[in-house]
C-alpha cells in the first residue's frame, strides 16, 4: 500500500486530491495538511511514501516546506502547481530543491486526465523512496542545479576516462560504446518525468564553444517551458532559448521545444533546420521525443547524438530506432540516476543504446563525442 499525505490550503483541493488517490486500491492518503508548518509535522509522525505538495500556502509556503523537509525527513514529493508563469518559475525552483515532478492543478478541467496522471505519477515515485532517503541522508538537501532524486553514482557505472581519453562502458556495453564516434553536430534530448534538473545539469557543464546544435523535447506544459528555457540559459555557458518554427541549428545554442508543439529537423534548402508544428496531433505527448528522434535520424543521420533520460513511458524508441539506423548514436541515462527509468529502459531494452551513462557522466560524453 502506497501512504500518501496530501498538502494544499485549499479544502476543496485536499477533498479533491484525497479521492482521486483513493480510487487506486493501491494508494492510501493517511492525512492532509493545510499548510508547510502542518505538513512537517504530519511527515515526520506518519510512514509516508509520497507527499503532494501545494506551492502557495500560509504560514510556510512550498518552497520552504520543501527545502526543510529534504533536509530533516527526505521523501518524494509532487508539487501541485498552478498552471501560470510564476507557477512555473516557483515549480523549476522546487524540483532544483529536490521535488521529483509536478502536476498543473488547471488539468483538473479534464478531472479524469488529471486522477489518471496524478496516481501514475504517485505509483512511480513511490518506488523510489528508499533511494532518495539515501540520497540526502548522505549528501543533504540538493544545491540549485543538483539532479533532484538521482541516487549517488554507484561503482561499475559506465564512465569517462580522464579529459580527452576515449569513453569507456562498462563491461556489458564495452562493444556498444566503440561505435558511438564523432563528430556531430546536432544533439537531441528527450526527457519527461524528473527531467528539469538533469537538463540543467547537463547543460550547465557544457562549454560555449560546444561544436553541435541542441534539441530539447521535454515533457511539460505551454506555460512552463518559456520559464525553463529562461533558466537554462541564465545557468549555461551556451545560450539557450524557447524553439521557433524555422530557427537556424546554431552551435553552442540549445533550443527547448515549446509545451504543446513538436519539434524535429527539416531540411529547407541545401539547410536543415528547426521545425516546430502541432502534428502529428493524435500524439499522446506534446511534444513527443518520437518526432525529434525521427526527423534528426532522417535529415541528419550520422550526425545526430541522441540522448533519452529520465521519464514515465516508452516515448521516443519508435524514433531512436530511425536515428540508429540512420547511423546515429544514442546515450541512456542509467537507472540508477533516474526519477523514474521508463524512456531510457525502453531503448535500452530494445537495445538501441550506445551507451549508458549516470546523469553526471552525460555531459562529457557529449562534449566528447560531438568532437569526435
Amino acid at each position: 500500500m502506497i501512504r500518501v499525505l496530501v498538502v494544499d490550503d485549499s479544502t476543496f483541493m485536499r477533498h479533491a486530491l484525497v479521492s482521486m488517490l483513493e480510487q487506486d486500491p493501491e494508494i492510501k492518503v493517511v492525512d492532509t495538511a493545510r499548510d508547510g508548518l502542518d505538513a512537517l509535522e504530519k511527515a515526520e509522525k506518519l510512514d509516508v511514501d509520497v507527499i503532494t505538495l501545494d506551492v502557495e500556502m500560509p504560514r510556510l509556503n512550498g518552497l520552504e516546506t520543501l527545502k526543510k523537509l529534504m533536509k530533516t525527513n527526505p521523501l518524494p514529493v509532487i508539487m501541485v502547481s498552478s498552471l501560470t508563469e510564476e507557477g512555473a518559475v516557483s515549480t523549476l525552483k522546487a524540483m532544483e530543491y529536490g521535488a521529483q515532478d509536478f502536476i498543473p492543478k488547471t488539468q483538473s478541467n479534464d478531472k479524469d486526465a488529471f486522477a489518471e496522471e496524478l496516481r501514475r505519477k504517485v505509483k512511480a515515485l513511490a518506488r523510489r523512496k528508499s533511494i532518495i532517503r539515501l540520497k540526502y541522508h548522505h549528501h543533504g538537501a540538493p544545491q540549485a542545479g543538483a539532479s533532484a532524486g538521482a541516487a549517488p553514482a554507484s561503482q561499475g557505472l559506465a564512465r569517462p576516462a580522464a579529459s580527452g581519453g576515449p569513453l569507456h562502458a562498462s563491461p556489458a556495453h564495452a562493444s556498444a560504446a566503440s561505435a558511438c564516434k564523432g563528430p556531430r553536430d546536432l544533439v537531441v534530448i528527450g526527457v519527461s518525468t524528473g527531467g528539469p534538473p538533469v537538463v540543467q545539469k547537463i547543460l550547465a557543464a557544457l562549454p560555449a564553444s560546444l561544436p553541435a546544435c541542441i534539441l530539447i523535447a521535454q515533457h511539460m506544459p505551454a506555460t512552463f517551458t518559456g520559464p525553463f528555457a529562461q533558466r537554462l540559459n541564465s545557468v549555461s555557458q551556451i545560450s539557450v532559448s524557447e524553439a521557433v518554427d524555422g530557427d537556424k541549428l546554431k552551435n553552442g545554442h540549445a533550443y527547448v521545444c515549446p509545451g504543446g508543439m513538436h519539434i524535429g529537423v527539416r531540411q529547407r534548402g541545401p539547410l536543415p533546420e528547426v521545425s516546430v508544428t502541432k502534428e502529428p496531433k493524435s500524439a499522446l505527448y506534446k511534444p513527443t521525443v518520437n518526432v525529434l528522434m525521427e526527423t534528426a535520424g532522417n535529415v541528419m543521420g550520422r550526425r545526430t547524438l541522441g540522448v533519452m533520460l529520465t521519464g514515465m513511458g516508452s516515448d521516443g524508441v519508435d524514433g531512436a530506432r530511425v536515428l540508429r539506423e540512420k547511423g546515429g548514436c544514442l546515450i541512456a541515462q542509467n537507472e540508477a540516476s533516474c526519477v523514474v527509468y521508463g524512456m531510457p529502459k525502453a531503448v535500452v531494452d530494445a537495445n538501441l543504446a550506445n551507451l549508458i551513462l549516470d546523469a553526471d557522466e552525460i555531459a562529457s560524453a557529449i562534449i566528447a563525442t560531438v568532437k569526435g
